[in-house]
């Protein structure tokens, strides 16, 4: 390998670290200390780059192992964040102007593979048996370590009616399953709605968090009668796609003042979201069930009532999703996929960082519903969240 070459790999390395970092290709935006870190930080990745280069057992392939570290760079700071390399982003940008069909299923990163968030009832993966917290451990042969989130969800998606193959670990299965699905435009499920109690608790499940079917869950609240004799459970299990201000809507339905929630980054002015009493539907005692499953906006709903006390959140620690992305495209045409802003709930939490856990934990034992499953294929298995947050609720006065 050329000297030449290899300073221009490592200088175009260097440019495009200082533009993820700092925002710019030199000193000019940050102050001097940040600049004076940043350059020893690059001698150090020269040194490495050179030891690599001389005494490695073969003679490197630097383009391959520049775009590794690079990956590596990026998912260090949140799963969202991604390089990808200009073939990917090439493939990227040509594929958002396609029309897509999917198989159901919300995808991040977790433990370096593809992490299942959430699955649609009744779409194909839901069909499959996927659940949330399963391990996607390649797609089409090609492992999803290597990948960024947006390759991964990327893959997935494609044309209706064509297959997509891919190997899924689930729990206490020590060999992943391969699985093929057929990709196809996924019907979101009617909104969820059940009485309990004599009626005396209106049970609601959104299963997403979309413009629409917030107005639905509004206009479900509206229709309650106004005798105060009426209680609400909220079902916000499995819930992970949606807009994040349809999620401060949601909460500002149930709140009637005060901080919702603020947005904050480095370079995108802070937002409080503050509720809007006009936008306030009722004060009827609240549950609100959460899982693993939960992420994004529905997040931001529960993090507002459990820190303005409004009520009572029941089930698991939440997924961990809700920042504000940017794509920058760089020089050599690779680009950044980079988080320049996070949702924060009342009390200062970010939502991606920290997630949202329950003030009434009720977690499933694993093994104890794989046993159920195997044993009893055909029998409904107890609700134990459910049941926990129905128990809750009676014991509030209307």
């Amino acid at each position: 390998m050329s000297r030449s070459f290899s300073r221009t790999v490592l200088a175009l390395s260097v440019a495009i670290i200082l533009v993820v970092l700092f925002g710019g290709f030199g000193p000019a935006g940050v102050n001097a200390g940040q600049s004076d870190g940043a350059y020893r930080q690059m001698g150090v990745y020269e040194e490495v780059l050179h030891k690599i280069q001389t005494d490695y057992v073969t003679d490197p392939n630097i383009q391959q192992v520049t775009a590794g570290a690079l990956h590596g760079l990026l998912e260090s700071l949140d799963a969202d964040s991604s390089y990808l390399t200009p073939p990917e982003y090439t493939t990227f940008v040509a594929h958002q102007h396609e029309g897509q069909a999917r198989i159901g299923m919300d995808v991040s990163k977790r433990y370096g593979y593809g992490s299942v968030i959430a699955v649609i009832p009744g779409s194909p993966a839901a069909n499959a048996h996927i659940e949330d917290g399963d391990l996607i451990e390649s797609i089409g042969g090609k492992t999803t370590r290597d990948m960024s989130v947006a390759m991964i969800r990327l893959l997935l998606e494609g044309k209706p009616g064509t297959p997509v193959t891919f190997q899924l670990v689930r729990p206490r299965k020590p060999e992943p399953d391969d699985i093929t699905l057929t990709r196809t435009t996924v019907a979101i499920p009617a909104l969820g709605e059940q009485q309990y109690e004599n009626s005396s608790i209106l049970y609601l499940k959104p299963i997403v968090l979309s413009k629409e079917r917030v107005d639905e869950l509004i206009g479900r609240l509206r229709e309650m009668p106004k005798n105060n004799n009426k209680k609400v459970l909220l079902d916000l299990r499995d819930v992970a796609e949606g807009d994040p201000q349809q999620g401060i809507r949601l909460a500002n339905a149930f709140i009637e003042s005060g901080t919702l929630g603020t947005l904050q980054g480095q370079t995108v002015p802070t937002q409080t979201f503050a509720a809007d009493p006009s936008k306030f539907v009722t004060s009827a005692p609240l549950v609100v069930l959460v899982n693993h499953g939960t992420a994004g906006a529905a997040e931001l709903t529960a993090a507002a009532i459990l820190d303005r006390k409004r009520g009572d959140l029941v089930g698991d620690r939440t997924f961990g999703e809700g920042g504000m992305e940017k794509t920058f495209a760089l020089p050599d045409g690779s680009a950044l996929l980079l988080t320049i802003a996070k949702y924060q709930s009342p009390s200062g939490k970010k939502i991606e960082d920290d997630a949202v856990t329950p003030n009434v934990v009720v977690s499933e034992n694993i093994d104890q519903l794989l046993n159920e499953q195997e044993n009893n294929p055909s029998e409904q298995r107890p609700d134990d969240q459910l049941n926990k947050a129905l128990d809750i609720l009676k014991q509030k006065n209307a």
